[in-house]
């Protein structure tokens, strides 16, 4: 699936699921008046929609090109049923999305922009397989595109466009990271970076 497709939408009935295989997809709920807000990121291997509800509650779209394995709702809810496997699996999920939830909530609450910034960057680059990253590199480097537009990292993590790029270019100049051909990203020492999100 290319980059820009809805697989779920708000509101919609629900008559599929996906279990992602590569690729990242955005999870965001529109307000009444129109503005966006992105709540969740999801990676390979996570399962994007809700079992036994008929709609979704939030709208999810492939931000880069992505590979999905999609089951029909009453099949999937069919295997389910036959194998706590599965159902295991999936309550991890949905426990590990309410920890990614919480996290959210003190990077919006507490962190400085930087922190911000530096949180997401490494959200990332621990997501990115290694058979992505750029050759050569070392255990302690990364190397990654950035899955999202500028404006959608400020509107994901509460800050402006201008205090995103200022944020990425003040991490460049200290040597935290270093940005190739606009929306890839290099980094050097993972534990640098780590050290940067206040954690």
């Amino acid at each position: 699936m290319e980059a820009g497709k809805t697989l779920l939408d708000a509101e919609e009935p629900t008559t599929s699921y996906s279990n992602i295989l590569a690729g990242v997809v955005k999870l965001s709920k529109m307000l009444p008046d129109g503005r966006q807000q992105i709540v969740g990121l999801q990676f390979a291997p996570d399962f994007v929609g809700r079992p036994f509800s008929p709609e979704s509650s939030l709208k999810a779209e492939a931000v880069t090109a992505t590979v999905l394995c999609t089951f029909p709702r009453n099949l999937l809810e069919r295997m389910i049923e036959q194998s706590s496997g599965l159902e295991h699996r999936l309550y991890l999920q949905a426990l590990a999305e309410l920890d990614d939830a919480r996290d959210l909530l003190l990077t919006l609450g507490r962190k400085t922009a930087r922190e911000r910034v530096a949180t997401f960057l490494l959200m990332i680059a621990r997501h990115t397989p290694k058979g992505e990253e750029l050759e050569g590199e070392a255990e302690s480097e990364a190397g990654f595109d950035l899955p999202l537009t500028r404006a959608e990292i400020a509107d994901f993590l509460g800050l402006t466009i201008e205090t995103v790029s200022r944020q990425l270019t003040k991490l460049k100049s200290s040597g935290v990271i270093r940005v190739e051909q606009n929306r890839r990203i290099r980094v050097p020492d993972m534990e640098l970076l780590a050290a940067e999100t206040g954690d």
